[in-house]
This record gives structure tokens, C-alpha cells and sequence, in this order.
């Protein structure tokens, strides 16, 4: 097993962040370098967390056979001229318990190799390659050239900041000649400078992530409470979704004034057709309908656009069709939320202890769903099971939280031991329980990590930065995301080796350390950030739980216009009513069309099988009678040889209009709407029985 648990771990960690990327990123219309970029990022990150718990099973081995060794180093160590009797009145040594082997040990000089690889090339991909792929995946330019060349434009400040911060540091040490810093000694300052902007961001993370995780399941028990944020909810984003077909009405009205003054005999005609790729079909139809190709417009003195004026549309195109499509998905996915929340107000109060849904699934149901998940299973579920379990699980988180909290302001102490985090370390290292250490290990750091990537996705900077699911994110948001977490889980990784202490420059204490605190260096080069920062700053949870209990933000943005949940509110309240008509409409007009449906389905399970059968008895009526004209017109051909020739063209007409007529009656059963739903081949007129009902009127009408 030695190393299985490693490269198991990389696979199913890949798989995992392909996963996501795959729920909120599209393969399919996004660039493949952004998705790359963004599931590298995302992959790497998700390894730190993952393989971390493999380090510190691995560290405390090792830190076991040392102390074997210590341990049988200390009788030879003893003077030659000591005598039995002075030799045991020396304090003897406890003996420590054997060790054994982890699981998941990992053998020397893989975990390094695998940390520097890993650290160096998400810090590559978060302060250089990624901005660099923002920009040039938000850039409106037409060639690949134009992209680079507005990506290096943007990003020369942002790469100015470093070149100046860098520089001013050996400006620094060169006047101070006491200082001699090593190539070591600057790479450690690096990267504690990294560490301390991710810690400074993720202590505010964090604040509001203990909080809000547990609060969100226990509102989530309280069915009525969430379907009025879920009203809230849909009076914002009708409001968004307006704006947005608002904004998409604008640019398109903008592509369709360039597009008429440009037209194919100009130059920047094939920038046009890239800008109209973009837009949607029905505006591509529409804008292609008023093209007039055959006039000169070289002659003219119009005024075009610039090539720059084009890029800039070709981005707003970009974006306007982008945040649409979104609004519009987003909008019947809480439509749907809405809807399922209803039904479990009003199958709360059933007898039949049957869930009933207002608009049930057209799709045939499942083994799971019939013999499983049937609707009394979903009603006890729905209706009774799921608002518990919520609660207990709120309960457990909770307790997380406070554990986290209490934690973050004791971890410094190492005599006494008062982070909880370390306690259950150490119980479990005495026994060398490797397989709960590392358990312990991962619900942790899966916990922290929870708490701090729950708000990357829910942050939301006025439509710039938004993580949206089913595939609706853009490319600028994934990279930022990617950004986010490669910057926030290198420090969320040193800080819970804090927390367990296991990283010696916070606990001061002479042991193994991880595979990856070597990898960061020794913090002590900048003992006031070791001594400090590291310690003091995480403190400061205290205070962002307790604002965030509060809700001191929401109101905060409340009060500055920004529409939030506030139950106490008069705005609140205003849309709460709102979103209650949207969703009532948005049901009628569903229950419409299904009912039009359901009628239409029962029309033709009604009177398309009668039509059939009426048309098939029809054929073979009508076999039967050709059968019968063709033996009278053989039995009277002599009697016809008599006749002038003109009769006998008469009989000869009246024969084949007997031969095509269909004696079809007019029946109301089988006339349908649908002028398509009639038989391929016949005309209508012959649905009258009148038109054919004896030879002699036919044959009068010809």
C-alpha cells in the first residue's frame, strides 16, 4: 500500500474537480484554455486538501521512530565509571509504544517533490498566468494577436505592482549590510508575503462562513421562511432578468446600425460576422432579412466605426448575451424551487399522506422513483424527515463552528493544549491510530474549506464576479474562482497545522515537521508576522461571527440601497408580494400550456385511432367497389361498341372519376384542427359524401 493512497487520491481528486467545472463551466462554448486553466487551478487546490491528511499521518510516524531512536541512544550514552548503584538512581525513561507502519505511509522524498510542485504551480497560475488568460478571455479582439496585446495592456500595472514591490525589497537589503539574505531566506519571504494576503482574506471568509452554513441548513428546516426568501428572491431576479433583455435590446439594436452601414464589400465586413456569430439565432435571422447586397456603399460618404469601436462591441455583445442566457435559466430554476416549495405547503396538511405534485414530470418515472422513492416515501421525506435532519445537522455544524472559533483564539498555547483540534491530535497519535488521525484531519480541513469556498461562490461584485450553476458562469468568474482558491488554500492549510500544531514556528516546539511547512520555510525570518500577525489576526473571527449573527452587512447594505433580505423591512415586504404574483403568474401560464397538451393528447388518443379505422374500412370499401365497376364495364363491352364515340368517352370519364372519387362522409369525429393531422395524398374535398354519393350526379357535374 505504500504510495496506492496517494495516487488513488490524485485520481479521484481530478474527477472531482472536473466534476464541478463541468457544473458550472460549459465544455462546449468556452474557450479550452480558460477551462483548462481553471480546472488546473481548481485540481491543485483540491490536492492540498486532500493529500494533507497523508502528510500528517506520515510526520507523526516518523516523529515515533525518532523517539525510539532517542530512547535507545540514552544507556549508551551513559559515563563508563558508573556503578550499579549510581546507575539507578538515574531517572529512567518511559518506554515508548512500539510504532507501526500507516496505511497510507508514504516513503521519503515524495512528499517534498510533490508539495514544490504543486505550491510553485498554483502560485504560477494565480499571480501570473491567470490574470493574464482574464483578460485575454474578456477581450473583444478578432484575432488571437489583438487578445495578447490587450491582455499585456491590462495587466501592466498589476505586473508594475510586483516588479516595484520586488524591487523596492532589495533596495531594502542592500542598503542594510547587516542583512544577508539568501536565495532561501527571499524565496521564504515571498511566500509568507502570499500567505499573509491569503490569510488576510481568509479570516473575513471564514467570519462569515461559520455562520452562515449552520444558519442556512436551519432555515432551510423552516418550509415557510424559505419559500418567502424564495418570493424575495424571485422579485430580484425578474428585475435582473429585465435589465438584462434590456441591455441585450440595446447592443443588439447598436449590431443591427453597424451591420446596415457595413455591408460585404467593406474591409471590417469580417468583424461584423464574427460580432453576429456571437448574437442570438432569432436577432442573426432577423439582422440577415434587411441585408442588401447588391448597391455599392463605397461610393457614399458614410461615416463607419473604427476597428476599436468593433472590439468594444464585439465585448459588450459578449457579455449582454452571457448575463441573458443566465437570467433566463436561473430565472426557471427558481421558478421551479417556487413550485416545489408550494406543493409541500399544501401536502403538509394532507390526510393521504401522498405527495402530490402541481405539475407532475412528463418523463416516465424509474425503478428508483416507483418502487423506492415512491410518493409516500416522498411525503414523509418531504414533509416530515427532511426538516429534521436539517435541524440536527445545523446542530452538528454549529458546534463545528464554535470548536473552530475556539480554537482559532487558542491555538498559540501549547501548556496547557487548549485547541480542541490538537487534543484529539494527540489522543489518537498516543495510540497511533493513524486511520482517525487522518479522518480527523479531512473533516476538518473539509469543514474550513466549506466554510471559506461556500462564500468564494456565493460573493457576488454587481454581476462582475458571479458563480452560477448548470453551465452559466463565464469565463472571467471561473478564472477569478481559480484565482480565489489558490490564493486562500495554502494559508487555510498552514493555519489548521496551526490549529493541530504541527507547524513549530507557531507552536515553538522541537518536532517533525510536515513535508509541507518545510516546503514554506521557516516563518522566523519575519518573527513579527510569526509572533504577531500569524497568532493575533485569526482573533478577529470573533468579532466577524458575531457581525455576521447579527447580520450587520445585510443591513449595512440595505440601508445603502442595495435590496437584502431584512425581515423587518418595508422594501422586504414590497417584494415579498412581488415575487408572489410572478410565481402565480408564471403558474397560470404553465397550467395553460399544459392544458392545451392534455387536450391536445386526448384529441388524438380519442379520434386519431377512429380516423384509422374509418380510413381503412373506407380503402376497402372502395377496393371493392372497383372490383365490381371493372367486371360491369367487362360484361357491357359489346353493348358499348354500338354507342357514338363521344358517348363512350362520357362513360370512359365517368369511370375513372368513379375510380379516384373516395365516398369519404363529412363527420365531424374525424375532422381535426390540425390541417397537418390529415392523410398525406388526399384532398379535402373528399370528405363530402354528396360529391359521390351516384354516378349520375358526378357525372352531371363533369
Amino acid at each position: 500500500m505504500s504510495g496506492a493512497a496517494l495516487g488513488i487520491e490524485i485520481v479521484v481528486v481530478f474527477f472531482l474537480a472536473l466534476f464541478l467545472l463541468h457544473r458550472y463551466g460549459d465544455f462546449r462554448k468556452q474557450q479550452r484554455m480558460v477551462l483548462f486553466g481553471t480546472l488546473l487551478a481548481w485540481y491543485l487546490c483540491f490536492l492540498i486538501v486532500f493529500i494533507l491528511p497523508l502528510d500528517v499521518s506520515t510526520t507523526i510516524y516518523k516523529q515515533c521512530k525518532i523517539d525510539h531512536e532517542e530512547h535507545a541512544s540514552v544507556p549508551t550514552s551513559l559515563p563508563s565509571n558508573h556503578t550499579a548503584a549510581n546507575t539507578s538512581v538515574t531517572p529512567t525513561k518511559s518506554v515508548p509504544k512500539p510504532c507501526y507502519k500507516p496505511w497510507s505511509y508514504i516513503p521519503d522524498g515524495i512528499m517534498p517533490v510533490f508539495w514544490r510542485v504543486v505550491y510553485w504551480t498554483s502560485q504560477c497560475l494565480t499571480w501570473l498566468l491567470l490574470p493574464f488568460m482574464q483578460s485575454y478571455a474578456r477581450s473583444g479582439g478578432f484575432s488571437i494577436t489583438g487578445k495578447i496585446k490587450t491582455a499585456l495592456i491590462e495587466n501592466a500595472i498589476y505586473y508594475g505592482t510586483y516588479l516595484l514591490i520586488f524591487g523596492s525589497l532589495l533596495i531594502y537589503v542592500a542598503v542594510h549590510p547587516q542583512w544577508h539574505l539568501s536565495w532561501y531566506e527571499l524565496q521564504t519571504i515571498g511566500i509568507t508575503a502570499a500567505n499573509t494576503w491569503g490569510l488576510f482574506l481568509l479570516v473575513l471568509l471564514l467570519g462569515y462562513g461559520l455562520v452562515e452554513i449552520p444558519r442556512s441548513y436551519w432555515n432551510a428546516s423552516r418550509h415557510g421562511h424559505l419559500l418567502i426568501k424564495t418570493y424575495f428572491k424571485a422579485s430580484k431576479l425578474m428585475t435582473e432578468k429585465a435589465d438584462a433583455e434590456e441591455n441585450l435590446e440595446d447592443v443588439m439594436e447598436e449590431v443591427r446600425k453597424v451591420s446596415e452601414s457595413i455591408k460585404y464589400n467593406h474591409p471590417l465586413r469580417k468583424y461584423i460576422d464574427t460580432i453576429l456569430r456571437k448574437c442570438p439565432v432569432d436577432y442573426q435571422e432577423k439582422m440577415g432579412r434587411n441585408m442588401d447586397d447588391y448597391e455599392d456603399f463605397d461610393d457614399k460618404q458614410n461615416t463607419y466605426p473604427s476597428e476599436k469601436s468593433l472590439v468594444k462591441l464585439h465585448k459588450q455583445v459578449i457579455y449582454a448575451v452571457q448575463r441573458h442566457n443566465r437570467t433566463r435559466v436561473q430565472w426557471q430554476i427558481l421558478l421551479q424551487q417556487a413550485i416545489h416549495l408550494e406543493d409541500v405547503a399544501k401536502n403538509e396538511t394532507s390526510s393521504a399522506h401522498q405527495f402530490v405534485h402541481s405539475f407532475p414530470s412528463s418523463e416516465p418515472a424509474g425503478w428508483f422513483s416507483r418502487y423506492v422513492y415512491t410518493p409516500t416515501a416522498e411525503w414523509y421525506w418531504e414533509c416530515f424527515l427532511k426538516c429534521w435532519f436539517y435541524r440536527l445537522l445545523s446542530v452538528v455544524l454549529t458546534l463545528f463552528s464554535v470548536a473552530v472559533v475556539w480554537s482559532e483564539c487558542t491555538f498559540f498555547s501549547t501548556r496547557p493544549v487548549l485547541s480542541l483540534f490538537a487534543v484529539f491530535i494527540q489522543l489518537a497519535e498516543r495510540d497511533y491510530n493513524y486511520l482517525y488521525i487522518e479522518m480527523a484531519c479531512f473533516v476538518t480541513i473539509f469543514f474550513l474549506c466549506t466554510c471559506v469556498y461556500s462564500t468564494v461562490f456565493r460573493i457576488r461584485v454587481f454581476n462582475y464576479y458571479y458563480l452560477a450553476s448548470h453551465h452559466q458562469t463565464d469565463a472571467y468568474s471561473l478564472q477569478f474562482s481559480g484565482m480565489l482558491f489558490c490564493r486562500l488554500t495554502p494559508p487555510l492549510c498552514l493555519n489548521f497545522l496551526g490549529l493541530i500544531h504541527m507547524d513549530s514556528a507557531i507552536s515553538h516546539q522541537q518536532k517533525e515537521q510536515t513535508a509541507y511547512t518545510s516546503i514554506m520555510g521557516s516563518m522566523r525570518v519575519l518573527s513579527f508576522i510569526a509572533n504577531g500577525f500569524y497568532i493575533y489576526y485569526p482573533m478577529l473571527i470573533v468579532i466577524l461571527c458575531i457581525a455576521t449573527y447579527f447580520s450587520l452587512g445585510t443591513r449595512c447594505l440595505n440601508l445603502l440601497g442595495f435590496q437584502q433580505f431584512v425581515g423587518d423591512s418595508e422594501m422586504t415586504s414590497d417584494l415579498i408580494d412581488e415575487g408572489k404574483e410572478l410565481i402565480r403568474r408564471e403558474k397560470r401560464k404553465r397550467q395553460r400550456i399544459e392544458d392545451g397538451e392534455n387536450r391536445r393528447r386526448e384529441w388524438k388518443e380519442r379520434y386519431g385511432n377512429q380516423r384509422e379505422d374509418y380510413t381503412a374500412r373506407n380503402r376497402g370499401s372502395h377496393e371493392m367497389k372497383e372490383t365490381s365497376y371493372s367486371d360491369t364495364v367487362a360484361a357491357s363491352n359489346n353493348r358499348q361498341a354500338k354507342y357514338s364515340r363521344s358517348g363512350s368517352r362520357s362513360e370512359r370519364d365517368c369511370i375513372e372519376l368513379l375510380q379516384d372519387a373516395e365516398p369519404l362522409d363529412f363527420n365531424a369525429e374525424t375532422l381535426t384542427d390540425d390541417p397537418l393531422e390529415a392523410e398525406p395524398g388526399r384532398h379535402a374535398g373528399g370528405r363530402y359524401l354528396s360529391m359521390s354519393s351516384s354516378r349520375s350526379r358526378i357525372f352531371d357535374d363533369v
